[in-house]
């Protein structure tokens, strides 16, 4: 699955340090996962957590806890300033959430 996204990130110390919401853009670019793609076209999603963050050549991953309480692996490719979705796992309800 690579579907693009449109981050807004906290940055402190250094730019894009995390991210605090994302979306998926109307012109959504998808690669088999057309008609996932079509359901998450305009969605804006707050970062209510962030579970884990690695780094690779060239990117930097982000496993987040979105307010739908799913978790969002996010990608981003530093060298073009581009996000992806790079997994989605959909979770009950949060232990905590009404």
């Amino acid at each position: 699955m690579s579907i693009t996204l449109k981050v807004d990130c906290y940055s402190g110390y250094k730019a894009e340090e995390r991210p605090r919401r994302f979306s998926f853009p109307a012109a959504a670019k998808e690669s088999g996962t057309a008609r996932s793609a079509d359901v998450l076209r305009g969605r804006t999603h707050e970062v209510r957590e962030v579970l884990d963050q690695w780094y690779g050549l060239g990117y930097q991953c982000f496993k987040v806890r979105a307010e739908d309480n799913n978790i969002y692996i996010l990608r981003h490719h530093t060298e073009q300033d581009s996000w992806t979705l790079d997994a989605f796992r959909r979770e009950g309800p949060h232990e905590g959430t009404a």
